[in-house]
């Protein structure tokens, strides 16, 4: 059986279902299937806030009109969280904690029997304390629970013709702020204009790492290796420059997910 066909199984008895939605892949092979498997009893909810790129939230509501499930967006303060702002290394169990509170509240007040989320099976492989929040209040993960990891997820989304199968991972905003240094809305805001304006020179993937006036630029290797080829140096210099930092630097171990991970044991 086909993987979406699998996650329509899998969800169909659950009668009615909150879809919590980034428009990344994971949560839109979710939404897909929810949709398919519950029709209208289905609704796909996405957080706007401090930490997600405008753009992405506008890129999810265009995707979940294509996939034709119902969809809302709420207002969410990750920064209104408190301790969040602290940037504890529990930073995304206090976040995700609150945030599916407010879902499921939302789903009992609209009579939605569970709330899901997009969890892969290959999430259990990083530091991820937002898991616990899962686990907590009870959120379903239809992918972690069929075993299902992100290169099926690409494969499944590449077969029902959505254009998010090959879009990079994105995750929010305060990741690229290291453990124990405050987070705030300049800063968050700061990030968001360089990686947009490296976006615009083409860079699909990329992150920007806050360290004060340094901006720690990762980029894939091929993508580095383009940036110097194609004298962009001085121009990514200015751009970045631009958006509030006053100096850039490019990591040359390339980009990786979780890489501020490596700071945790001295906190």
């Amino acid at each position: 059986m086909a993987t979406h066909d699998r996650l329509v199984a899998h969800i169909e008895p659950l009668g009615s279902a909150l879809v919590a939605y980034s428009g990344g892949a994971d949560s839109a092979l979710v939404a897909w299937a929810a949709h398919a498997a519950l029709g209208e009893r289905a609704l796909a909810v996405t957080a706007r806030s401090e930490s997600l790129p405008p753009r992405e939230a506008d890129s999810a509501a265009a995707l979940a009109a294509r996939i034709g499930i119902a969809h809302e967006e709420i207002a969410y303060s990750e920064l209104a969280v408190p301790g969040y702002a602290a940037n504890p290394p529990d930073r995304c169990y206090l976040c995700k904690g609150e945030l599916f509170r407010r879902l499921t509240a939302m789903a009992k007040a609209r009579g939605l029997a569970a709330v899901l989320d997009g969890s892969n099976a290959d999430d259990g492989a990083d530091y991820r304390p937002g898991r616990r929040a899962v686990a907590e209040l009870a959120v379903r993960s239809p992918l972690a629970e069929l075993g299902i990891g992100k290169a099926a997820v690409r494969e499944a989304l590449k077969a029902l013709d959505l254009s998010v199968w090959d879009k990079p991972s994105s995750p929010c905003l305060a990741s690229r702020v290291p453990y124990g240094e405050p987070i705030t809305r300049e800063k968050l805001e700061q990030i968001g204009r360089a990686e947009t304006a490296l976006a615009e020179l083409g860079f699909r993937e990329v992150r920007v790492r806050h360290h004060g006036s340094t901006a720690r630029i990762e980029l894939p290797k091929e993508a580095m290796a383009r940036a110097v080829a194609d004298g962009l140096a001085d121009e990514i210099v200015r751009r970045v420059r631009a958006a509030g930092f006053a100096f850039v630097a490019l990591d040359l171990e390339g980009l990786r997910s979780g890489s501020l991970n490596r700071l945790l044991p001295a906190l």
